[in-house]
């Protein structure tokens, strides 16, 4: 069978073409960047924005900053390889992501703002009245270490793109997306960054949705999907047979994903930012239709592959959506389109590495450090801070030790397990105490940790974030409720 590449550079006005799309594309974000800069930053408007964003800012901003180069290239891989079975992964992140909406961000937005608190952590020191900096300590590690493989799988999908796009070599390519992400990141702060995921929401949401119908009609439609899918023995059902270990799989396909939403510091953020609490459901509204829509594209896009590459072939997976947008489009149309990847990518960096360093500024450099730095100072340790963390996942990124989706997963179940548990105590219980969230950060994040090394071993696949998020949950509740008697009932 013939491998497809992607190859169309062989001339020179192609290739100009694509460098003036690509050129064009990083002007409309400089222009958006310029105009959203607010020259007087504090470092409450650089982390927070002071809390001034209106609902559908809020909304595009927290849901565009949640799909990154995944949306484009991981999830569609699974979905190519694997059948629609595994689209339930996106039926629980649009679940839980809408039980976040409901419970989670009106009381995040209050409640970080009682407590006066700019960063999740900060939020938890102040709620749980730990006044050791344990709190602070323990997600800022663990932040780092989750964070920096999130960000570094950014970096490799940004990396496969423009190695892709340019036959430029990966590291090269990975070295390109810095320079592109961290100098308006070190300007702008958190409004900038916004604006320009609401901008590239927008934009990437119209390309996921043009380039699958394009196709769907190239291929022949439904009859020609269904023709190659029985010649490949793929299911087009979302439940492929009736066995015990099916129903089992689709329940771990639900809950293995979705429930990390509850303990993604670079959304929850985000809710923190909205100017008025009663806009909520307002954003609810407009964030939930965006996923919907992205979420049911980008399977199209894996169902679709499947007949496209029937014949040609496909070298890696993960390249579904670019091969698909190379070999339909002329040159410089199917650069822009895939500038989409480029969005996706950023979108979800530069929120991830501005919590990152909010974190170690607020939590880290502030707590231990220099406890009565003022508003300037925090806001250039934050800059500082942005530039390691970049560095650091650069670093990672430079080895490409594994695939976009199992760097994605490891992280977001890290995060998912480690937060997620302590926020929901944090908003909704009374009994839940300092120890309580100490115990929950370091089990769930623990088990997070060694979860996918002892896996292997089991006769059950069973993903990290299910036994990390109850652990988590069980040592938060059982600790709280053993260490009542010394006083420290929050």
């Amino acid at each position: 069978m013939e491998v497809l590449h992607v190859d169309r550079f062989s001339g020179k006005t192609g290739l100009t073409a694509e460098v003036l799309a690509i050129l064009l594309y990083l002007a409309l974000l400089v222009g958006v960047g310029v105009w959203s800069f607010k020259r007087d930053q504090t470092a409450h408007d650089f982390i927070i924005g002071s809390r001034s964003l209106n609902f559908w800012l809020t909304a595009l901003a927290a849901h565009a900053s949640d799909m990154s180069s995944w949306l484009f290239m991981g999830f569609p891989a699974i979905i190519f390889t694997q059948g629609v079975s595994r689209s339930w992964f996106a039926v629980g992140l649009a679940f839980f992501m809408g039980l976040n909406w409901l419970f989670v961000a009106p009381k995040v937005r209050s409640q970080t703002e009682h407590y006066n608190s700019l960063t999740l952590s900060s939020f938890f020191e102040n709620r749980f009245q730990d006044h050791s900096g344990k709190i602070s300590l323990f997600t800022a590690l663990l932040s780092l270490i989750f964070y920096t493989i999130y960000i570094s799988a950014g970096m490799v999908g940004l990396g496969l793109l423009i190695e892709s796009l340019f036959h430029i070599p990966y590291h090269i390519g990975i070295t390109v997306g810095v320079i592109i992400i961290i100098p308006y990141l070190f300007i702008g702060g958190y409004v900038t960054l916004a604006w320009l995921d609401c901008f590239q929401g927008i934009f990437l949401l119209i390309m996921l949705i043009l380039v699958p119908s394009v196709a769907y009609v190239k291929v022949g439609g439904l009859a020609a999907i269904r023709e190659v899918f029985a010649e490949r023995h793929l299911s087009l059902s979302m439940v492929p047979d009736h066995r015990f270990t099916t129903y089992l799989d689709l329940f771990f396909s639900i809950f293995g994903w979705g429930i990390g939403y509850f303990g993604q510091p670079h959304i929850i953020t985000k809710f923190m930012g909205i100017a008025h609490s009663k806009e909520m459901k307002k954003s609810m509204i407009v964030g939930m239709s965006w996923q919907g829509l992205a979420l049911t594209f980008a399977t199209l896009v894996g169902i679709i592959g499947v007949p496209f590459f029937s014949n040609k072939g496909l070298e890696d997976s993960q390249l579904v959506f670019v091969n698909m947008v190379v070999d339909l489009f002329p040159p410089f149309v199917m650069a822009f389109i895939l500038c989409a990847i480029l969005a996706a990518t950023i979108s979800t960096m530069d929120s991830q590495i501005l919590v990152l360093a909010s974190s170690l500024t607020e939590d880290f450099y502030k707590r231990i450090f220099h406890k009565e730095a003022n508003s300037r100072e925090r806001l250039w340790v934050s800059r500082m801070a942005i530039l390691l963390t970049g560095l650091v996942s650069y670093l990672v990124a430079f080895f490409k030790v594994s695939s976009i989706y199992s760097l994605v997963c490891y992280a977001w179940s890290g995060l998912g397990s480690s937060f997620g548990p302590l926020l929901i105590f944090g908003l909704f219980s009374k009994r839940a105490n300092k120890y309580g969230a100490w115990s929950g950060i370091l089990v769930g994040g623990g088990i997070s940790l060694i979860w996918p090394y002892v896996s292997r071993f089991l006769p059950l696949f069973i993903p990290t974030l299910v036994p990390g998020f109850l652990c988590s949950s069980l040592a938060i509740y059982c600790v709280s409720l053993l260490t009542q008697s010394e006083g420290s009932r929050a």
